[in-house]
């Protein structure tokens, strides 16, 4: 946790200093879900299970230059811990990524954001040893880390000034996460509702 809050410490400043140059920034909040292909499948030692459902809440920021082109951060993670395979073992993926973006208006109430980046999926199993972080910062879980690329899109509306609704999807290639779930593909559909800081 303490490394995540460092992340988003470091994020914010990069996001500060980006407005002076900037034309525009936006700051999301948004609910979904994540879907993938597969099915469980259990050997002697082990399980693998699709990576999909429960409600994953994103914030997202972005900012934007010059020729409608910025570049943005979001983070999703599943709300509720997930029981793998039935095992009784709780876990919660965590995605981060970044990415570039390009924001051509359609009329002055519609736009569209398209993406592409990198990021990392941070899936927590979480168990209780008797560890110092355990005991001390309340980490009690070990982490599987994955490197990912990304793209995505969604169509903003906005509904009364500078506050819209952009209903959204992106799919995730994530490296070597068939060593936790069935599939390195996943898809985020969902919507978010965010506020505009610049020129209307």
């Amino acid at each position: 946790m303490r490394k995540t809050a460092l992340l988003a410490v470091i994020c914010g400043f990069i996001f500060l200093a980006s407005l002076s140059q900037a034309q525009q920034a936006d700051a999301m909040l948004g609910f979904g879900t994540i879907m993938s292909s597969g099915s469980t499948a259990c050997g002697p030692n082990s399980c693998v299970i699709p990576e999909k459902g429960g409600l994953y809440p994103t914030i997202s920021a972005d900012v934007i230059f010059h020729k409608r082109v910025g570049f943005n951060f979001e983070a999703s993670w599943r709300a509720r811990q997930g029981n793998y395979a039935g095992l009784g073992i709780p876990f919660r993926p965590i995605l981060f990524d970044f990415n570039g973006v390009y924001q051509p208006h359609l009329s002055k109430k519609v736009g569209v954001d398209l993406m592409g980046g990198i990021g990392w999926q941070s899936t927590r199993f979480y168990g209780y040893q008797p560890t110092s972080n355990c005991v001390f910062f309340g980490a009690c879980y070990t982490s599987s880390n994955h490197f990912l690329v990304d793209v995505g899109g969604g169509i903003r509306y906005y509904v009364r000034g500078h506050i819209f609704v952009r209903p959204e999807a992106h799919f995730y290639h994530i490296v070597n996460n068939t060593s936790d779930f069935s599939s390195n593909n996943l898809v985020r559909v969902g919507a978010s509702i965010g506020y505009t800081i610049g020129p209307d």
